[in-house]
């Protein structure tokens, strides 16, 4: 069993769950350290300082950390006096081709620090493939952008430190209802349970439910998901046009609610602009919801290729089209729904924590072998 340190600098949604689930679920003694999962760019600027403190005051004897992408790896793994042991970074995100609000001009300097901490790291682990993709081609227009910054050979270097790793979901008490067909012929219930933020597009979303209300197609809502937003205007309003049939607003802190919500879902729908991974579809799915998701993100390799074809889609039209057709036609049938649902298994944390605890335990490892005093400072 190794001693692990566990870094959550942005300790909420989607890197709260990761993290809490590894360390019920590992086999490991994991120290969590966490930061509040607000003012991201100050977490980025500071966590490294606060963490590395409190790392200190602790007086552990770890075998390895873990950081999440929140944290300027650089900075701590410089700061807390720990430098000689493996240090692993799982990105969730990064800042190198993260996209912006309207208006708002780029911070190359957040993505320099996810080059900073890569470097730093002995290994890099990434939930998709896709994402690790996209971080590589986004990291040599980041570098050409800089004033001078002549490092050959140094994205090769952090190339062959790399790995995949979906990230481990909470599943075991999210499961299809027992009837999939829609509740006394009631209208199909449509679910949004992403975040409230510009980087999901939220007015997408109910841009394509305004004309397929106008068309006089039926539906319900229930639109879940974490906010950050005094006024969230896209939903306001939604809730202001669809009233009674809105069957949940809001945050749902409660899991068992949670999970209620998702069971009385029958089709989840994203229009994000990013998503390196989609816990939020998972989830949706695991309970038997039928998703609809564009095509260009991480969802193809997040599905399996059987359901490609009916749940991508390209564009907004194709989206409007395709959500046409459940409502006008029908579902498809329940057997197919509950296929997927059990496909989602494959992202619970029983399916992965063995991954997560080999991958663990053989960077502690290698402290006694040599191997990675041997790779520091070099690319």
């Amino acid at each position: 069993m190794a001693r692990i340190l566990l870094l959550s600098p942005y300790h909420t949604g989607s890197h709260r769950a990761f993290a809490e689930g590894l360390v019920r679920r590992s086999r490991h003694d994991i120290t969590l350290l966490t930061l509040p999962g607000r003012f991201w760019k100050w977490r980025m600027r500071g966590a490294a300082l606060l963490l590395a403190a409190r790392a200190r005051r602790l007086d552990g004897r770890w075998d390895a950390v873990l950081a999440t992408d929140m944290l300027n790896l650089a900075e701590f793994r410089g700061l807390w006096g720990g430098a000689e042991i493996p240090h692993l970074l799982y990105l969730h995100e990064n800042q190198l081709d993260y996209p912006l609000p309207e208006g708002e001009p780029p911070d190359l300097h957040y993505g320099f620090i996810n080059l900073a901490s890569a470097r730093a790291a002995d290994l890099l682990i990434f939930n998709s493939g896709t994402h690790r993709d996209a971080f590589f081609a986004a990291a040599p227009r980041l570098l050409a952008a800089m004033p001078d910054c002549p490092l050959p050979g140094f994205l090769d270097g952090l190339r062959r430190r790399t790995r995949v790793l979906p990230v481990g979901c909470d599943l075991e008490d999210l499961s299809p209802r027992e009837n999939l067909d829609a509740e006394n012929g009631a209208p199909p219930v449509i679910l949004w349970n992403h975040r409230w933020e510009f980087d999901k597009a939220p007015e997408v979303f109910f841009r394509v439910l305004a004309r397929l209300d106008g068309a006089g197609l039926p539906f319900r809502l229930a639109l879940a998901g974490e906010n950050a937003q005094a006024e969230p205007a896209p939903f306001l309003a939604a809730r202001r046009r669809y009233g009674d049939r809105i069957v949940s607003f809001g945050y749902v802190p409660e899991r068992a609610d949670y999970a209620r919500v998702l069971q009385g879902a029958d089709i989840v729908v994203s229009t994000a602009l990013q998503e390196n991974f989609g816990v939020a579809v998972v989830e949706a799915a695991a309970c038997g919801a039928w998703p609809l998701l564009p095509r260009r993100l991480a969802y193809p390799e997040v599905l399996p290729a059987a359901f490609h074809a009916d749940c991508l889609y390209d564009g907004e039209a194709e989206l409007e089209a395709r959500l046409a057709a459940l409502l006008r036609d029908g579902l498809p049938p329940a057997c197919r729904r509950r296929a997927l649902a059990r496909e989602m298994r494959a992202y619970g944390w029983p399916a992965l924590i063995g991954t997560y605890d080999d991958l663990l335990a053989g960077a502690a490892a290698e402290i006694g072998a040599g191997g990675i005093e041997k790779r520091l400072f070099r690319w």
